[in-house]
């Protein structure tokens, strides 16, 4: 059981890589041909989806996780909570992808449509599964919920604080949103409808957050033995 997931981890981790490297070359091209004059501003956009973060910090557990597989190492409490909120942020940018923005082209230039599916399917399913299935995972505590919380809601200020506040190099608006649901200047009752959303994005980032640490608590690993061995 290890083994297998030692390389479902790595192959997770090259295809998260290989995604974000790939949609970035490929939004330099667009942005080159635009041209866009302040390139780093328009890097700091590419870097501020929450697909984009949370996939990185998918990268950060595939990575790190396959370590501890190698080592036979179990999780340790910090860790567990960590790979708990990673699992909820990857599962949250499936869901919202594919019930809000399929079909909508998202403001950094043109989509690689390889890229895209891994970044919004693929990765979310492999993260999940493997808060399911993996070994060493461990029980987590109710309040680690908080934690869990922090990142989307530390990410979301910064989002509306930024937003007005920058340019959009590609389309020339005097503001950039990375998700046209957060962006009051479309919203169709601006602010009324973008809290909307803030609020529902954040209660099904909640209910994900309390599913993954029940998993987690059913007799330790769930659907499987907390920690049978291999």
């Amino acid at each position: 059981m290890r083994a297998l997931f030692v390389i479902v981890r790595l192959a997770g981790a090259a295809a998260v890589i290989a995604a974000i490297v790939a949609q970035l070359m490929l939004s330099l091209q667009v942005w080159a041909a635009v041209p866009v004059r302040d390139v780093p501003n328009q890097i700091a956009h590419f870097f501020s989806f929450f697909t984009i973060d949370s996939n990185l910090l998918s990268l950060v557990s595939f990575l790190v996780g396959a370590v501890f597989l190698i080592l036979k190492r179990d999780d340790s409490a910090a860790w567990g909570v960590f790979r708990a909120s990673v699992t909820s942020y990857m599962a949250v940018t499936g869901i919202v992808y594919n019930l809000l923005l399929r079909g909508i082209e998202l403001p950094q230039g043109s989509t690689v449509a390889w890229s895209n599916e891994i970044l919004h399917v693929v990765a979310p399913i492999l993260v999940v599964l493997d808060w399911f299935f993996a070994p060493g995972r461990r029980p987590l505590r109710w309040p680690a919920i908080w934690v869990v919380i922090a990142f989307p809601l530390v990410w979301t200020i910064y989002t509306m604080i930024r937003g007005p506040l920058v340019v959009d190099g590609v389309t020339g608006n005097p503001y950039w949103y990375p998700y046209p649901f957060l962006n009051p200047n479309v919203a169709p009752e601006g602010y009324v409808t973008v809290f909307f959303y803030m609020v529902l994005i954040a209660a099904i980032i909640g209910l994900v957050g309390a599913g993954v640490i029940w998993v987690s608590r059913k007799g330790g690993r769930w659907p499987l033995a907390a920690r049978a061995a291999d």
